[in-house]
């Protein structure tokens, strides 16, 4: 976790190795069932702001652009999702962002 703040992770969702995690994330569960919450590869960089929430997948190597509204799967590796509600907006991922 890169900066103090308010950061918001349901104990349901997962999370792999190497993730940086920015002030003022929330990732949360489905508010119809509380335990379908978000899978987030390896490598993933989630930009401040960004809300990621339901039975979602996320794979390895992206990045999450701040502010994002994340709320369906994105399981190409390596690409950068940005927007509300969320879309691919290239396929760098993380290449620049985590070294």
């Amino acid at each position: 976790m890169a900066h103090l703040g308010t950061i918001v992770i349901s104990n349901y969702a997962s999370i792999g190795e190497n993730c940086r995690i920015l002030v003022d994330v929330n990732i949360g569960a489905d508010a119809r069932d509380g335990k379908a919450a978000p899978h987030i590869g390896n490598n993933v960089y989630i930009g401040p702001g960004a809300k990621i929430f339901g039975n979602i997948s996320i794979a390895d190597n992206c990045a999450i652009g701040a502010n994002a509204v994340v709320n369906k799967n994105f399981e190409i590796e390596n690409c950068s999702i940005a927007g509300v509600p969320a879309k691919v907006i290239n396929t760098k991922g993380v290449s620049n962002i985590l070294k």
